[in-house]
């Protein structure tokens, strides 16, 4: 194999490869305009102002040492779609257009693969000031008429990476422009796990008065973990979730009755945080966002 390699090699250092500076096929911001692109254009960014870059560019993740590959184009237009439906819609349905269009990210980056961190964590997405989110994991996507959906695997995949990412990170947007009120930190204080909440199931955190595992990691994350959860799950999920917190005391020394008290006091911040701050009213969102997901399923 090595000297097939040097042969080949020697062949052809004589000759000309010509221009090199564009190279077709390898992405970047020149390319011929087609379907994607039109639908980019008519659905996002003419009536909301976001763009959506699905060309392969290393550079716009911002840690070039990870290995990620380009989304596949006919995951494109069906998952943007999606995050129209289930997102966009809803907000501009409670809230107006106004409000979403001066406070929507303007610009999707997409990944095909997932980024991993060294201790074990999935990367399902970023926001960089409040303007860009990058959603991985891209491949991935299914929803009902795709091939190979499979409704008890996706409907929930779908949920929990991409929906519940895009609310995530509109969250921050929303707390990073008017933060949320300081009581907020005071509910479970003392129980935040910061980098250890990989070690903890949703269930563990869940006894401890954390929506999520993740949610532990810090107050800004816990903010905008309930928000997506809530969002997402619906009120019947929600509830669901916080009476399904089983009897006893967790290892931290938080009983049953304490835990779904945090979380209940977590719900009515931010509740109150959208009608006092943003002037939405939060369970209309709630049932508008769950009731565009159920069209999805």
């Amino acid at each position: 194999m090595a000297l097939i390699m040097s042969v080949s090699l020697g062949a052809c250092k004589e000759e000309e490869i010509g221009e090199v500076e564009n190279i077709p096929g390898l992405g970047g911001d020149d390319w011929e305009q087609g379907p994607i692109d039109k639908w980019i254009k008519d659905s996002l960014v003419t009536p909301y102002n976001i763009s959506a870059k699905y060309k392969w560019d290393q550079f716009e993740f911002g840690n070039i040492t990870k290995t990620l590959v380009p989304p596949d184009e006919a995951q494109v237009i069906p998952l943007l779609s999606t995050i129209k439906t289930a997102w966009t819609v809803p907000y501009i349905q409670e809230a107006g257009k106004v409000f979403f269009n001066k406070y929507s990210p303007k610009f999707f980056v997409l990944s095909g693969s997932n980024e991993y961190n060294a201790e074990g964590s999935i990367v399902l997405g970023t926001a960089e000031g409040g303007r860009k989110v990058v959603l991985l994991g891209v491949n991935q996507f299914k929803i009902k008429g795709m091939a190979g959906y499979n409704a008890a695997r996706d409907t929930a995949f779908v949920k929990d990476r991409f929906l519940h990412t895009i609310h995530h990170e509109f969250g921050h947007i929303l707390h990073q422009t008017v933060l949320y009120p300081v009581e907020y930190k005071n509910i479970t204080k003392s129980l935040y796990q910061g980098g250890n909440w990989i070690n903890w199931s949703d269930e563990d955190a869940r006894r401890d008065g954390f929506i999520t595992a993740y949610s532990s990691l810090n107050f800004d994350e816990d903010f905008v973990e309930m928000i997506a959860m809530m969002l997402t799950e619906g009120k019947a999920g929600f509830d669901k979730i916080v009476n399904s917190i089983p009897e006893g005391t967790s290892p931290r020394g938080t009983t049953k009755a304490e835990a779904q008290s945090f979380l209940r006091q977590k719900e009515a911040i931010v509740v109150a945080y959208y009608k006092n701050t943003w002037n939405i009213e939060f369970y209309s969102l709630q049932k508008r966002v769950r009731g565009s997901m159920n069209k999805l399923f």
